[in-house]
């Protein structure tokens, strides 16, 4: 009975989404009218992720102990980022090698239309600034807002005593927040079920169109790293109690990703799970509303899938050292830089083309691709970040953490 207690509301949600599917399939393209249920969460959890985002990450390093201390913990987590998109990245380089995505597909190319894109430095420079505060207040420029939001940190925490009245507003505005996205996921059951119910009306047939291959490669190797990978990370974060404890709380977070393909949607139920998990305030508060934006393992995996689904296409040979390496080289761009520029998803496709010399005409099909493997890619995009803030604990607060964490509780 304990055990089905503290699975209760995964439990519930996952049924939701069971039944989302099943409706999704039963009754196809007409699911769109419950569609608006699904946006009715969305559309919440949106509304509450830029307040969230801003205190939580203000309200971490405004209370942090020393500098020293944030240096060490975003030093651990952008080696962490890295680490972990390289090994995503070759695990599916390996897959496509054995299982090429394009073998036997056949498809038309048309022209893609043209895009205005800006030069590289000014989009790093979009990325990371706007100019005029209340663009800052927006989820199109997360990026900015988390760099905005570690000035304010840093800002009040170098201002000693006359800075701890707003360090307590930025806790208690934090908390605040927090509770807010606990009311929220009461609702979360029928907008997930909407939503997926939507998804599978709409993107079904494609799944069984000239997809099917890459979409049957990707899945499969996307749910493996979940389980599989996630567990190894987490049983190097805490050993068995890390294992269990991760798998006990991140269900929640693992339907929300899985159900709305947004990262950025889920950072509130992660760092609520982070919290159940034990890792502390700071890091949990500081390492998942940045891996939002800037990690992005299921990215790397898409990444390289794109890469050798295009070399079938063309007919090209992608068994050489240098395009292996180029490959995983523009899947770390695509998953921890490009994602968090404006219009990145673009720009990282653009980068697929050019480097290899592909005309143009390949990138609708790189969009498409993106669009059927984004649900699981998300999931994987956002579960990584989740288990990289047990990792930063670990290497911050040293082999016992959690044992210490648990005791004192």
């Amino acid at each position: 009975m304990s055990v089905l207690k503290s699975y209760r509301f995964p439990i519930i949600l996952l049924t939701s989404i069971i039944i989302g599917v099943f409706v999704g399939l039963i009754f196809g393209k007409d699911t769109q009218v419950i569609k608006p249920l699904g946006d009715l969460f969305l559309n919440a959890m949106f509304t509450i992720v830029v307040p969230l985002v801003f205190f939580s990450i203000s309200s971490a390093i405004a209370n942090m102990d020393s500098a020293k201390r944030v240096g060490k913990i975003i030093g651990y987590m952008l080696l962490i980022f890295a680490i972990t998109g390289i090994i995503a990245s070759i695990i599916m380089l390996i897959v496509t090698l054995i299982f090429p995505p394009a073998s036997g597909v056949h498809i038309d190319l048309t022209e893609a239309a043209k895009q205005k894109s800006q030069p590289f430095l000014e989009q790093v420079v979009a990325a990371l600034s706007v100019n005029d505060f209340p663009a800052i207040l927006s989820k199109s420029n997360m990026l900015a807002l988390i760099v905005f939001s570690g000035l304010v940190g840093l800002a009040t925490n170098l201002s000693g005593e006359s800075g701890r009245p707003f360090a307590k507003f930025l806790t208690s505005a934090s908390d605040v927040s927090m509770k807010l996205v606990s009311l929220i996921m009461y609702y979360a059951p029928i907008g997930l079920g909407a939503y997926f119910a939507t998804l599978v009306g709409i993107f079904g047939p494609t799944l069984l169109g000239d997809y099917f291959r890459a979409v049957v490669i990707y899945y499969p190797v996307s749910i493996v790293y979940f389980f599989i990978g996630f567990t190894f990370y987490a049983f190097l974060a805490g050993g068995g109690l890390g294992v269990r404890t991760f798998w006990k709380n991140i269900l929640s977070p693992a339907a929300v990703a899985l159900g709305t393909s947004s990262s950025v949607a889920t950072i509130p139920s992660n760092i609520a799970a982070a919290e159940k998990t034990g890792v502390p305030k700071d890091i949990r508060e500081t390492v998942i509303p940045i891996g939002a934006t800037i990690h992005m393992d299921g990215s790397c995996l898409s990444a390289i899938l794109k890469i050798s689904f295009l070399f079938g296409i063309f007919n090209k040979d992608f068994h050489s050292i240098s395009a292996f390496l180029i490959a995983i080289g523009i899947a770390l761009l695509s998953g921890m830089v490009m994602s968090g520029i404006p219009g990145g998803g673009f720009v990282g496709e653009m980068l697929i083309v050019t480097m290899y010399g592909f005309p143009t005409a390949a990138l609708p099909i790189l969009a498409v691709l993106g669009s059927v493997v984004d649900p699981p890619a998300t999931l994987v995009n956002a579960i990584g970040d989740n288990v990289a803030s047990m990792l930063v604990a670990r290497l911050t607060e040293g082999k016992n953490w959690m044992k210490q964490k648990f005791s004192h509780s």
